[in-house]
């Protein structure tokens, strides 16, 4: 609407209509109309570009009308030193009517270009509209909220990039985090959480873009910035330890947080021992939330997330990802109380089981061939 207001107020047909006018007047078809004043050497200066007259006199007034008195001359047709010294005060002349048109020119393409980079952004989001809608994927328009009381409740929210990725539909998860200051996400390995981690973060961005949300009811607070803090790989210029480079871009963080932002951690600290890495992260959480910062956290750390269990903070939430007793993953974030395992030989068993089973077979088949041999021999 501020858009359109705009261009009926700025672009009206007046204006463009004066525009065109302007710019058949510097076409010059008519010559050029100049002023110029003498220095004290009767050289000229302050060339000036003048405008002429809108209304042009009949040929009777121009016949038979006294003329104003002005000196005339005319270049010869081989006089290429006169011709080159007028072609100079043409320019002189027009100097500063070129920059100041110049420069309007420049104005209205970089408004367009603005306004390309603008359209882009919403064409990208009919387009991931489509996408997501040809994949029967929930989609919501979302309810924000500004009461700073760190308020998210969600109902089948799911990662859009990888619904996209997969083609069909992801699991959606429910929460409600009213009122919460701390979310601590444990659970199985390879259960959903970093998934899930994500799936916040975009909703809580496509929400204050304005977009729709990738789930079937979402509602949050606005924040004024979000952060996010992964694990990374090993430096490569070997300028920091992986914990000196966690720590290093967490106090890059730190001092440019506000209030009310979200900062997500997924695993966090886990590149130094247990016990260590859940006093890091005992403190630089209990500070921030302090601060009032709300902090989605993922971890390993059952030191970490066992000790804030304990303090039974009201506005601390526990999830924990899902597992089914045949050890299959649901992708389900379910309240609870942090667990001792993540359940890593699950992974093993179904990484190794086959070559488990494999190599028995081989041990085996190694022993009976063995025994035949010695009988053999006997």
């Amino acid at each position: 609407r501020s858009l359109f207001a705009m261009l009926r107020k700025e672009l009206s047909d007046e204006y463009l209509a004066e525009v065109g006018n302007h710019l058949t007047e510097l076409k010059f078809r008519k010559g050029i109309l100049l002023s110029a004043e003498l220095d004290n050497h009767n050289e000229g200066i302050n060339y000036m570009l003048r405008k002429p007259a809108k209304e042009e006199p009949g040929w009777f007034k121009r016949v038979f009308e006294k003329q104003p008195s002005a000196y005339t001359f005319y270049i010869a047709e081989g006089d290429q030193a006169g011709a080159q010294a007028i072609a100079d005060m043409r320019r002189r002349g027009i100097s500063r009517t070129a920059v100041a048109i110049a420069q309007a020119g420049d104005h209205v393409l970089s408004f367009f270009r603005m306004l390309r980079t603008e359209l882009a952004f919403y064409v990208g989001c009919l387009n991931l509209h489509a996408s997501l809608s040809a994949q029967n994927a929930k989609i919501c328009i979302p309810l924000p909220g500004s009461s700073w009381r760190h308020d998210l409740q969600c109902r089948g929210l799911y990662d859009v990039c990888l619904a996209l990725q997969l083609k069909g539909n992801v699991v959606g998860n429910e929460v409600d985090a009213r009122a919460k200051d701390l979310v601590v996400i444990t659970g199985a390995n390879q259960g959903g959480k970093s998934t899930f981690l994500r799936s916040i973060g975009l909703a809580q961005l496509m929400m204050q873009t304005g977009m729709f949300v990738g789930a079937e009811v979402f509602e949050a607070d606005l924040c004024p910035s979000l952060f996010t803090h992964y694990k990374r790989d090993e430096d490569a210029s070997m300028r920091y330890g992986k914990l000196d480079e966690e720590l290093a871009r967490l106090s890059d963080i730190a001092d440019r947080i506000v209030p009310n932002s979200i900062l997500l951690c997924n695993e966090s600290f886990a590149a130094t021992n247990e016990r260590e890495g859940s006093e890091i992260a005992r403190q630089i959480v209990s500070a921030l939330v302090e601060k009032g910062i709300r902090i989605f956290y993922v971890t390993h750390l059952y030191i970490f997330a066992h000790l804030l269990w304990e303090r039974a903070e009201e506005r601390t939430l526990f999830l924990r990802a899902d597992r089914s007793l045949d050890a299959s993953r649901t992708f389900k974030m379910t309240e609870g109380e942090p667990l001792e395992t993540s359940y890593g030989e699950d992974l093993f068993h179904q990484v190794f089981a086959a070559s488990t089973v494999k190599c028995r077979a081989e041990a085996k088949q190694t022993v009976y061939s063995t025994n035949e041999s010695r009988n053999t021999h006997d």
